[in-house]
């Protein structure tokens, strides 16, 4: 396995703080989830990306082993992998955000006060990833779609509908009470634009505070502008009706349920659907400063448009208000370890060879630009985020 633009360096288990006080059993059933996909996929599968192959078999081990233990679970992932740090050239830790499902009250039918709709693609264009990419977001929003019948439902606000797009799935309450579920299908094709790097550029928000609270509270006091902002990202994101039921988690771009706080959006064009991934960063989940330390094993479930890379990750939270104050705030840098089938051969193509890794440095208080998270939540090839 090559890894484009990175630095790797094998580890040992017991280098990973925070490693045996996990709940490796409650990791281990998400890993089941995964392995429920990847036993049931193709040769073509598996001749494409050699990992695959070797998942395969680790997954069917998985799936014999039957249930575990904490300690059976951990004997488990260490027996069959091994832990391999990745981190950008020249850094030592991998970057995170976090996302969530979106809640928004709607209606099926259009009315004055619900008026900003939500679409589907037409059946004739189910499966593709890709669809109305002559239109951009400002031609949708100016009505190029009306009149095809493709609305699902109508919301109030074209900032819930923009937010939505940007987490991939949301949850809507009907105005007759029942509930809509909708997932990530595709996207238009067109570039995607971080509006929270916008506003960070013009000095609208500082870096360090950007959060989708942040923008989010700018957008709701300047109307104006946040249509022009929402118009400079040109993605734009369709959707389908699921028959999940309330209980029940967004799908992921494998295709499984997700499992907040255990399933991550990763780049893939690099990692393989269900490796697991072991992270240590310090977040900002019972406050606003990142001061909770959040060490557990992880699996890659999901992608984003703008996840990219070999050490960039988000993180799933869950659904509603307050999950989303938490997975709108989350910025930081922090250990990103692959765990590897032992069979697998991993090296770095583009970067200083592993020896050149520096012992880890405090952690960065120079924060990326854009902390808008970004995938969608269930989507095909490439993840809901526009």
């Amino acid at each position: 396995m090559k890894l484009p633009n990175a630095h790797v360096e094998s580890l040992e288990f017991d280098a990973l703080a925070g490693w045996a006080d996990d709940d490796h059993a409650t990791a281990f059933e998400t890993y089941l989830k995964s392995c429920s996909a990847i036993l049931q996929g193709t040769k073509a599968m598996r001749a494409a990306r050699p990992v695959y192959g070797a998942l395969l078999k680790v997954c069917a081990r998985a799936r014999d082993a039957g249930q575990l233990d904490r300690l059976q679970a951990r004997a488990f992932f260490e027996a069959n992998f091994r832990p391999i740090r990745i981190a950008p050239p020249g850094q030592t830790e991998g970057f995170f955000t976090g996302y969530y499902e979106t809640v928004v009250v709607g209606s099926r039918v259009r009315t004055a006060e619900y008026n900003v709709p939500m679409y589907r693609v037409p059946a004739k264009f189910l499966g593709r990833s890709k669809v109305f990419g002559n239109y951009d977001r400002s031609a949708i929003e100016d009505g190029a779609l009306a009149g095809k019948h493709l609305e699902i439902c109508w919301v109030k606000n074209p900032i819930d509908a923009f937010f939505a797009q940007i987490q991939g799935s949301t949850r809507v309450k009907l105005d007759d009470g029942k509930l809509l579920r909708l997932n990530y299908v595709a996207s238009n094709g067109q570039r995607y634009y971080p509006v929270g790097k916008d506003l960070i550029d013009r000095g609208i928000v500082e870096k360090e505070d950007m959060s989708m609270d942040r923008i989010r509270d700018w957008m709701e006091a300047n109307p104006d502008e946040a249509k022009d902002l929402r118009r400079k990202n040109r993605s734009f994101v369709f959707f389908t009706e699921t028959p999940l039921a309330p209980q029940d988690e967004c799908i992921g771009a494998q295709g499984i349920p997700l499992t907040a706080r255990r399933s991550l959006a990763v780049d893939k064009s690099i990692h393989v659907y269900g490796t697991p991934i072991w992270i240590d960063a310090d977040l900002p989940i019972l406050s606003e400063k990142p001061d909770t330390k959040f060490r557990r094993l992880m699996f890659a479930q999901d992608t984003g448009s703008a996840i990219v890379g070999a050490a960039r990750a988000d993180i799933y939270f869950g659904a509603g208000e307050e999950i989303g104050h938490i997975a709108g705030r989350v910025k930081q840098h922090g250990q990103f370890v692959m765990l590897v089938p032992r069979n697998v051969a991993v090296t770095s193509s583009g970067a200083a060879p592993a020896s050149d890794i520096p012992l880890p440095r405090p952690r960065p208080n120079d924060i990326i630009a854009d902390a808008t998270p970004t995938a969608s939540i269930g989507a095909p090839p490439t993840k809901l985020r526009p």
